[in-house]
């Protein structure tokens, strides 16, 4: 829930979005009026792609993060240092532009033809063609997931298959 009481629009949809020549991508116009703020958390993620966060969520991780981690744990620091390091503020500009830098776009391969996707409470950004092959070889994980989530709304309904 936001501040005034009413629940965050959530991020959805999957936006084909170029690369331009230096280097930044435009934001869907949906996904800006979601993020309503000009300052947000672009990270390096998981299956080569970027998150884009709103800085409200993405603080809440990084306190998460730290309050479940030890700085004596060798899992735990290469855990924080990981996402910590991976992180960098960026502005949106006002054409609804976000600028990538060099070793943003080398982590994901993002080049040319990129896709935008909504994930909920973050973005992600993703090269096309590392996007397409992902979410092909995601299938069976995908099914598996969904019967998983089936089973547990059905359990908190208190019904059965």
């Amino acid at each position: 829930m936001g501040e005034s009481g009413k629940m965050m629009e959530l991020f959805t949809g999957e936006y084909p979005v170029t690369l331009d020549e230096k280097s930044r991508i435009s934001l869907p116009a949906f996904l800006r009026r979601c993020l309503n703020e000009t300052n947000v958390w672009l990270t390096k993620g998981d299956e080569k792609c970027l998150k884009l966060y709103p800085s409200a969520k993405w603080n809440e991780m990084i306190i998460n993060i730290m309050e479940n981690t030890e700085s004596l744990s060798a899992n735990d620091r290469a855990l924080r240092r990981r996402i910590l390091a991976s992180s960098t503020p960026v502005e949106i500009d006002k054409a609804g532009r976000i600028p990538i830098a060099q070793n943003y776009r080398e982590h994901s391969n993002v080049s040319k033809e990129c896709v935008v996707i909504g994930q909920g409470d973050y973005i992600e950004i993703w090269d096309e063609d590392l996007y397409r092959k992902n979410e092909e070889a995601s299938d069976e994980t995908y099914t598996a997931a969904s019967e998983e989530l089936s089973k547990k709304i059905k359990s908190k309904k208190g019904t059965h298959e």
